[in-house]
C-alpha cells in the first residue's frame, strides 16, 4: 500500500527519530571524552565522567521499569515477555528499546491509509514516556556532564575537538529534551493544539539561551570553589527537594517511586523550571527565575572577585555576552508565551474574570498516559482541561 499522507504522523516518525540519533550522538560524545581523557592520562576526569552516565542510565533504567510495571499488561500485547523486558532494563537497554519501539509503532501507521485513533493514540502513548525519560536523562547525565567539560576547558585555558563536540551536542540535546517534552505534554490535552513550526523554534532558542549562562555559571564557580560547589548544590537541592514535597506531587505509582522523581525533579530545578503541581504557575515560575538569576550573579561575582587570574582575556565581553544571552532568552520567553502559545478561540475565564483564548475541543482518545495527563494538567493550569477528558480515567490504559 502506499505510505501515507498523515502529516502528524510524518512529524512523529522524523521527531522519533532526532530524538533517538540525538540520544545516541550525546552516548558517543561521552564515550569519546572518556576515551581520550585516559589516553592523555586525567584518569580522574574519565571517572568523573563514567560515574555521571552511569547513575544516570541506571536512573533512566528505573524509571523506565517502574512506569512499564505500572501500567496494565493488555495495553503492550505486542511487546516482548516481562523477562526479556527486565533483562534489557538490566543490561541498560530499556530506553533504547522504548525509542525503537515508539518508532516502529509510527513506522506502522505509515502503511495504513487512516491511521486508527487507537493506534495515534497508543502512539502517544509511547512518545510521552520517551520524552520524559529523555528528559530526564538530560538533566541527570548531559547538564552534569556539560558543567563538568565546560570546567575542564575553563581550567585548562583550550579546547579540544571533542570537548567542543560534546559541548555543541549537549546544549543542543538538552534544549531539543525540553522542546520534545514540551510538546509531547500537548498531546494529552485534547483541549491543546500541538506546536507550530514557527513556536518550536522560538521554544527551542529561549530555553537554549536561559540554559546556557546558568551552566556557564555553575562551571565557573566549579574552577574556583571545586568543594565548594558540592556545599552549593547539595544545600540548594535540599531547598528545592523541600519545596517540591510541599507541592505535595502525585506522579509515580508508589510512595518509593514518589520520592525517586521528587529527587530528580529538585535536581532539573537546579537547572531550569519544571512545573509538577497545579494552579497559576506564573508566580512560582517567576520566583524560581529569579532565584535562579540571583544565584548564578552570585556565583560569577564571587568567582571574579576571589581569583580572576585563570579567566579568558576579555572578563567584562563574556559577562555581558552571558547576560545578552540571558535577556535575550527571556525576551523570547515572553513573546512565547504572548504570541506564539497556540490558541484560537475565544472562552471566558471566570476566575480570573477575563477573556482568554483556548483552541476547539478534540474527541478524547482511546488511550490515556495518566503520568503524563496529570503533568500536562499541571503545566496547563489556566486550561479548563477536565471538561474535555474523560471522568473514568483512573489508570493508565483503554478507556
Amino acid at each position: 500500500m502506499p505510505l501515507s499522507v498523515h502529516p502528524q504522523v510524518a512529524l512523529d516518525v522524523v521527531i522519533g527519530l532526532v530524538s533517538t540519533l540525538s540520544f545516541l550522538l550525546d552516548l558517543v560524545a561521552d564515550l569519546w571524552a572518556i576515551i581520550q581523557y585516559v589516553l592523555v592520562g586525567r584518569y580522574l576526569w574519565a571517572a568523573l565522567v563514567v560515574v555521571l552516565l552511569g547513575q544516570a542510565s541506571v536512573l533512566l533504567q528505573l524509571f523506565s521499569w517502574l512506569w512499564l510495571t505500572a501500567d496494565p499488561t493488555e495495553l503492550h500485547q505486542l511487546q516482548p515477555s516481562r523477562r526479556f523486558l527486565a533483562l534489557l532494563h538490566l543490561l541498560q537497554l530499556g530506553y533504547l528499546y522504548r525509542c525503537l519501539h515508539g518508532m516502529r509503532q509510527g513506522l506502522s501507521m505509515c502503511y495504513q491509509e487512516v491511521p486508527s485513533e487507537c493506534d495515534l493514540a497508543y502512539a502517544d502513548f509511547l512518545s510521552l514516556d520517551i520524552s520524559m525519560l529523555r528528559l530526564f536523562e538530560s538533566f541527570l547525565e548531559a547538564t552534569p556532564q556539560l558543567t563538568l567539560v565546560l570546567a575542564i576547558v575553563l581550567q585548562s585555558g583550550n579546547a579540544e575537538y571533542y570537548q567542543w563536540f560534546g559541548i555543541s551536542s549537549s546544549f543542543l540535546g538538552i534544549s531539543w529534551a525540553l522542546l520534545d517534552y514540551h510538546r509531547s505534554l500537548r498531546t494529552c490535552l485534547p483541549s491543546k493544539p500541538r506546536l507550530g513550526w514557527c513556536s518550536s523554534a522560538v521554544y527551542f532558542l529561549w530555553n537554549l539561551l536561559l540554559l546556557g549562562p546558568r551552566i556557564c555559571a555553575i562551571a565557573t564557580f566549579s574552577v574556583v570553589f571545586p568543594y565548594c560547589l558540592a556545599l552549593h548544590f547539595l544545600s540548594l537541592w535540599l531547598v528545592l527537594l523541600y519545596w517540591v514535597w510541599l507541592q505535595d506531587t502525585k506522579f509515580m505509582p508508589n510512595s518509593n517511586g514518589e520520592w525517586l522523581y521528587r529527587v530528580t525533579v529538585a535536581l532539573i530545578l537546579y537547572f531550569s523550571w519544571f512545573n509538577v503541581s497545579g494552579g497559576r504557575t506564573r508566580g512560582r515560575a517567576t520566583i524560581h527565575l529569579c532565584f535562579i538569576l540571583s544565584d548564578s550573579v552570585l556565583l560569577v561575582t564571587t568567582s571574579w572577585v576571589t581569583d580572576s587570574t585563570w579567566l579568558p582575556g576579555g572578563v567584562l565581553l563574556w559577562a555581558a555576552l552571558g547576560g545578552a544571552c540571558f535577556s535575550l532568552g527571556l525576551v523570547l520567553r515572553m513573546i512565547y508565551y504572548l504570541r506564539l502559545h497556540p490558541s484560537c478561540s475565544w472562552e471566558p475565564d471566570f476566575v480570573d474574570g477575563t477573556l482568554r483564548l483556548l483552541p476547539p475541543e478534540r474527541p478524547p482518545k482511546l488511550i490515556y498516559n495518566r503520568r503524563a495527563t496529570r503533568l500536562a494538567q499541571n503545566f496547563f493550569a489556566k486550561l479548563k482541561t477536565q471538561a474535555a477528558l474523560p471522568q473514568a480515567v483512573q489508570l493508565n490504559g483503554v478507556l
